[in-house]
């Protein structure tokens, strides 16, 4: 169970909670097909994790893959650069049908300005920390952006576990949002399985990226909706997603 000293305050709030599946997880063979499975569990975010093997070291995906997925459904498309010199491929994300691009506050010399160029691009900007990087080095940028989110695994691999410390950031995170009177949301990437996705959502997650625990399996579907329904059920006044999109 989640142990806070100052746990979110869930009273009077109506908590949009959202799955939002890696699909560094899904079979490549199969990806839209794996996509919309998820989506018909209940999935309204598609998580696209970009890693250019210098940042993190893994190589994964390009914008390719969001211009050939994006005929295939309309939920939103969250780009997160794991990468270096992410100006250089801003514009590339957003041209092929990104709606969120998140960037890594350790990997941008620049960050104010990074976030300034997704916004040029029509997309919603997001700032990602690490699990060694304190959420006080955000503060100047937390008026900026739509989404925040907090690594819960060191970047660059899937399936690793969880590590609880993150749940503390992200109480720091909803408490710094309701005192600032800010508007942006809070996701969490890493080790989010049925095990820890109600101690994520009580400390005040919202939106969360879960890859093996959808795409693990052969009914991602079942693995979605059971994922989806455990999140909800954690916060007190949860909503459903629905048709809400970016």
């Amino acid at each position: 169970m989640l142990e806070l000293s100052e746990p979110p305050d869930w009273r009077g709030t109506s908590i949009l909670i959202e799955l939002a599946p890696s699909i560094l997880a899904a079979d490549f063979a199969h990806l839209a097909d794996n996509v919309l499975a998820a989506i018909k569990g209940g999935a309204t975010i598609v998580h696209v994790d970009v890693m250019d093997g210098h940042f993190v070291p893994n190589i994964t995906i390009g914008s390719p893959i969001v211009k050939w997925l994006r005929p295939v459904t309309d939920a939103t498309f969250d780009v997160h650069l794991m990468i270096e010199n992410a100006d250089r491929y801003v514009p590339d994300f957003a041209a092929a049908g990104a709606n969120w691009i998140s960037v890594h506050q350790e990997a941008c010399v620049h960050l104010h300005r990074t976030l300034e160029l997704i916004s040029q691009h029509g997309c919603k900007p997001g700032v990602v920390i690490n699990p060694a990087t304190p959420v006080d080095t955000l503060t100047e940028v937390l008026d900026m952006v739509n989404v925040v989110l907090v690594m819960s695994v060191n970047p660059g691999f899937g399936g690793q576990k969880f590590i609880r410390s993150s749940l503390h950031k992200i109480a720091q995170l909803a408490k710094i949002r309701h005192e600032r009177k800010l508007n942006f949301r809070i996701e969490v990437d890493g080790g989010v399985a049925l095990e820890t996705v109600a101690d994520v959502v009580r400390a005040g997650a919202e939106l969360l990226v879960a890859g093996s625990a959808v795409f693990d399996g052969h009914d991602i579907t079942a693995n979605a909706r059971n994922l989806l329904k455990a999140a909800q059920a954690a916060a007190p006044e949860a909503k459903h997603a629905g048709t809400v999109r970016a």
